[in-house]
């Protein structure tokens, strides 16, 4: 019990801590909310003053002497005050209530808001290290409705718990004025809901971070699932993802009612232990009140007030397991954010002005993770040099760490030994703006973005005029088939470009990279996956696109390769071929000559079917 107590601190201090910076922004806004919170508990005390009055005018018109001296006898100009006082306190404290709720909420909304794009940022600046192994739907998952979790808590249970916390602290103070032994009665009770509210929160907290870690694991498989639905469906593979969908759904739903039931279990003990005071308050008010110590209307004022009392000791148990879950929720958000960003731009780092494209890399080993700490070493002792304006192509079996060197080259990751510069300057040393605006990226899977034709070519260069968007189009033998869409340059491409084929799509890529005009060039299997006739076009709209630039080219394509200045062949993390094509076609060893016949088969065959 002792560490899910601790677990529970801890989750708390870490999501407050996650908090506290956005909170800062908007701590006028915030101590106004407080403020009107403490006018509201005021009128909420003075609410039933006017009738303890009442009571006790009624009972010294009736004969009573135990009353305050100040109460005067019973009339029906007393009666009409008592009322229109009432009306009062009631109008000024929902007003009260109304200003401190908005004030809340907009808080809530605008530390969510921050917080999100805080998230979102620190995601995107994470290298492939973090995104190699990471589970998009659960990243998702983190950055929306964690997130939103966070924002629902601070207006359904932040603002109510504070307003009950400081409404007991309060009507306790009153309570030990009124009749301090009647009192002691409340304070037995709120010390038995603190001990049970302690054993009972850290349970709730781990119970709901695995709820949280369950719903993470759910929204992954969906994600995946409806992410390839068009290979799901092709393979019959709705029953098998059905099933991980199925298991993944009850496993949530496990946690989430063992984290509601240790919530009910402590509203339930709450409700005893308030219904025990309760009683206790009754019986003994009853006997003081005959007893002459305390006056009918104290008694009817103490009742209200335990009452008023109870109700935030009830509403605490239930706002206690949502801010537990909530805690979980904001643990996982802070586990997110405290993923370090390895890929950092340095102070004072160097703007270029101009870039020629030539690249090295010096005896670069590469690995995703530590390696002294099971990391996967993928690039060993790499040497090289690539003049500006050379065509390079990557080749070799899979696996053996060609993509790496793309992934280097744009600082999506780091090397873990030696360095890779651009015209002579250490990467790390220039600014990303530098490094990933001197380069252009066309990927195997060129991903288009939810959007029109043009919205997509123009990421290359947002200033480019629509002319400058279609003569990239052009360029990238893209525009015929654009203007044959029925809206042409303003048709919406579907998410992930899915209205578009994998042909289409690679080409408007290629417009995109065109548009950029980068003088480094970097492809990733950009010809991969297409049929022939697909391939020979994006093969001469690559041909326009390297132009004049340097490039290094992943590829599989023969085609690509043999088209190449010059060629690496990439095995186990090693170059261990280097040279024009002409030149490792004639090597004895017959590595090269053997991988090309093999590609040309490959293509012989495609063609055939």
């Amino acid at each position: 019990m002792s560490g899910g107590r601790r677990l529970d601190r801890r989750a708390l201090r870490r999501t407050l801590g996650l908090l506290t910076p956005h909170l800062r922004e908007h701590r006028l806004l915030a101590a106004g909310g407080v403020v009107v919170l403490l006018a509201e508990v005021a009128f909420r005390v003075l609410e039933p003053w006017p009738l303890k009055i009442v009571v006790d005018a009624v009972s010294l018109s009736l004969g009573a002497d135990n009353v305050d001296p100040w109460i005067p006898e019973a009339s029906w100009q007393l009666l009409a005050a008592a009322g229109l006082a009432t009306v009062a306190v009631v109008g000024f404290r929902a007003l009260a209530n109304y200003l401190a709720t908005v004030a809340f909420a907009l808080v809530g909304s605008r530390v969510s808001t921050a917080l999100r794009e805080r998230v979102f940022a620190h995601v995107q600046a994470l290298s492939d290290r973090y995104h190699s192994v990471s589970r998009a739907g659960d990243t998702v998952q983190r950055l929306v409705s964690d997130i939103g979790k966070l924002q629902e808590v601070a207006v359904t249970a932040g603002l109510p718990l504070l307003a009950n916390v400081i409404t007991l602290v309060v009507m306790c103070t009153v309570m030990l004025f009124l009749d301090w032994l009647l009192a002691l009665v409340v304070v037995v009770a709120i010390l038995a809901f603190l001990l049970v509210g302690r054993g009972s929160s850290g349970r709730i907290t781990e119970a709901s971070r695995r709820t949280r870690q369950g719903e993470g694991a759910l929204a992954n498989t969906a994600h995946e699932s409806l992410g390839a639905i068009r290979t799901v469906q092709a393979y019959g593979l709705e029953e098998h993802m059905a099933g991980s969908f199925g298991r993944a759904n009850r496993q949530a739903l496990t946690q989430g009612v063992q984290s509601r039931r240790l919530a009910a279990a402590l509203e339930r003990a709450t409700d005893v232990i308030v219904g025990v005071a309760t009683a206790a308050v009754i019986f003994g008010g009853g006997l003081r009140v005959l007893e002459g110590a305390m006056s009918l209307g104290d008694l009817v004022l103490f009742t209200t007030y335990l009452k008023t009392c109870m109700k935030p000791l009830r509403d605490m148990a239930k706002y206690t397991g949502r801010i537990a879950r909530a805690a979980a929720s904001g643990e996982r958000v802070a586990d997110l954010v405290a993923e370090p960003v390895d890929v950092r731009e340095a102070s004072g780092a160097l703007v270029l002005p101009g870039v020629r494209g030539e690249i090295a890399l010096h005896h670069v080993d590469a690995a995703y993770g530590d390696p002294e700490h099971g990391g996967r070493t993928v690039l060993r002792d790499v040497d090289l040099v690539i003049p500006a304006g050379q065509h390079v192509a990557v080749v070799g079996p899979s696996g053996s760490g060609k993509s790496t060197l793309v992934s280097l080259l744009v600082r999506m990751m780091d090397p873990v030994a030696g360095s890779v510069t651009l015209d002579g300057h250490d990467l790390r040393a220039l600014s990303l703006g530098t490094v990933r605006g001197s380069t252009a990226l066309l990927l195997q899977d060129s991903v288009l973005f939810h959007g029109t034709v043009r919205e997509n070519i123009r990421l290359g260069r947002p200033g480019a005029t629509d002319a400058e968007v279609e003569a990239a189009a052009s360029a990238a033998q893209a525009h015929e088939f654009v203007t044959a869409f029925p809206q042409g340059y303003d048709t919406p491409v579907g998410e992930r470009g899915s209205t578009v084929s994998g042909g289409q799509r690679q080409r408007l890529a290629i417009a995109r990279a065109l548009l950029r005009d980068a003088p480094v060039v970097l492809l990733d299997e950009a010809t991969t996956g297409l049929d022939p006739r697909s391939a020979r076009d994006v093969l001469d709209a690559l041909g326009r696109l390297v132009r004049g630039r340097t490039s290094l080219a992943v590829t599989h394509d023969a085609a690509l390769a043999l088209a190449a200045d010059r060629v690496l062949w990439v095995q186990d993390g090693r170059i261990l071929l280097d040279g024009a094509p002409e030149e490792l076609l004639a090597r004895p060893d017959g590595v090269f000559a053997a991988w090309v016949e093999q590609q040309r088969a490959q293509d012989r065959r495609e063609v055939r079917s």
